[in-house]
């Protein structure tokens, strides 16, 4: 089977055209094989490209655990730039179906060459009960006070399509990451996880950024965990509307626009390599 490899900003996934019928047994399985680092291609998720009966194509996307997340950012640039240069859709701006509903990328263009994608990643929902989080307190979740153990952290929930806990420290490094992610993606408020984002404000208009990934653990990058983080930075009074989150291996670009109400992101997306899988 032929797949690329792609990340966006380190963030890395398999992609495979599937736009054809084939057998390709159990996908969360299939997911685990592919994406582990000792004994596969190695990479943070497995994205699938099939038909669309509502837009002009459809992703899919499993995380390397094997859990099939609603959407991913990163993933979608990595997308749009497969399918346009693999000939599949042969258009700049892409209407792409996802469980967390029909997403707009945007080819950026110089001199025929693909040097980022911008994505209208759709309105930021902020309803306690739909990001989801559970609990009685008030909504939208802004600074919200979340034991976890022995310490408490101020959480701001935002979902953008998938769940996420946005956390703003004074000094990100800091934070043991690989320590409180898991404990705050599994916590009993967030009914279906969440995918967890230390932020440290550098001004109004730029932030740092880790993050720990529901079904994936540490990433480089996040490309709705950075969205998230663009409206968090707002809610909070941190920032603009306008701000470059800086990942490890690179910056994102969010904007939450007031006219719209909806999030851009616009980032790189980069194809590594392409090669044949054996199934069998």
């Amino acid at each position: 089977m032929r797949f690329s490899k792609m990340h966006g900003l380190g963030n890395d996934f398999v992609l495979i055209n599937a736009m054809e019928a084939r057998d390709l047994g159990d996908l969360n399985e299939l997911a685990k094989r592919m994406c582990d680092r000792h004994f596969g291609i190695g990479a943070d998720g497995l994205i699938l490209v099939l038909p669309s009966g509502k837009a002009d194509v459809r992703m899919r996307i499993f995380n390397s655990d094997g859990s099939e997340p609603e959407m991913c950012g990163n993933g979608i640039r990595c997308f749009a730039k497969y399918v346009y240069e693999q000939g599949i859709v042969q258009k700049e701006e892409i209407r792409v179906e996802t469980l967390a509903g029909i997403m707009v990328p945007k080819l950026i263009m110089e001199s025929d060459q693909i040097t980022g994608v911008r994505v209208d990643m759709g309105e930021p929902i902020l309803e306690r009960r739909l990001v989801p989080m559970g609990g009685e307190g008030p909504s939208p979740v802004v600074d919200e006070p979340l034991a976890v153990g022995n310490q408490t952290f101020n959480v701001t929930a935002v979902s953008m399509g998938n769940p996420h806990c946005v956390i703003f420290v004074p000094e990100v490094e800091a934070i043991p990451l690989e320590t409180l992610g898991p404990r705050l993606e599994t916590h009993p408020s967030f009914p279906r996880k969440t995918n967890v984002e230390f932020v440290q404000a550098l001004g109004p208009g730029e932030v740092k950024m880790r993050v720990w990934e529901r079904g994936a653990g540490p990433t480089l990058a996040c490309g709705t965990g950075a969205c998230a983080v663009g409206v968090a930075g707002v809610l909070n009074g941190k920032t603009n509307r306008r701000v470059s989150v800086h990942l490890t291996a690179g910056d994102m670009d969010i904007h939450w626009d007031e006219k719209d109400n909806h999030v851009y992101m616009t980032g790189p997306a980069v194809e590594v390599f392409c090669g044949e899988f054996l199934l069998y």
